[in-house]
């Protein structure tokens, strides 16, 4: 089989569910070779997750998660609003759950979070040259912390106890890789 072969077209879209931070749709697909069904896709905003250095450590932000109700102990990072890049999303969102503000922001990577369920992309960015104004500015319900942690530690660490986010698994993948290649 070839990769035209592999390729499915949406027909018809329902929406199943709106949320202020996804909607659930229902769609019927048609395969290239005639097969059809119905299909669930979530459709949210593209994420963006900043890894920020500053004097040999990671900001991270600790936060609960609902889902999971657990402390998570992660990199800033939030949604893209709409009309908003990917790295000014990171900058912003940097600032706003740590108070610090890059002075040289890059990218990283730009990953599918789980492409089996979600349309969005995941966008990873690493901020360097920090100012620390000491200043959050967090939504109405976001109640966060930050705190420094040395890299090595951080990935020591990664996928035990409260560093179980998978997308930051992806992050820190991506941040190696930097570092090897600089």
């Amino acid at each position: 089989m070839n990769k035209t072969d592999l390729k499915w077209s949406i027909t018809d879209s329902k929406l199943l569910l709106h949320t202020p931070i996804f909607d659930v749709n229902e769609q019927h697909e048609v395969a290239a070779t005639g097969i059809e069904g119905d299909y669930v896709a979530m459709d949210a905003p593209d994420w963006a997750m900043v890894i920020a250095e500053y004097r040999g450590s990671f900001v991270l932000v600790r936060q609960w998660r609902h889902s999971a109700e657990c402390l998570s102990l992660e990199f800033p990072g939030g949604m893209v609003d709409d009309g908003e890049d990917a790295a000014t999303a990171s900058r912003r969102e940097l600032m706003e759950e740590t108070g610090f503000e890059a002075g040289r922001l890059t990218h990283l990577g730009t990953v599918s979070p789980n492409p089996a369920l979600f349309k969005n992309r995941f966008h990873v960015y690493l901020a360097e040259d920090l100012k620390q104004t000491g200043t959050q500015s967090l939504d109405h319900d976001e109640l966060l912390t930050y705190e420094l942690m040395p890299t090595d530690e951080v990935i020591r660490h990664y996928g035990k106890g409260e560093f179980a986010h998978a997308l930051m698994g992806t992050a820190l993948m991506f941040y190696l890789r930097h570092r090897q290649k600089n």
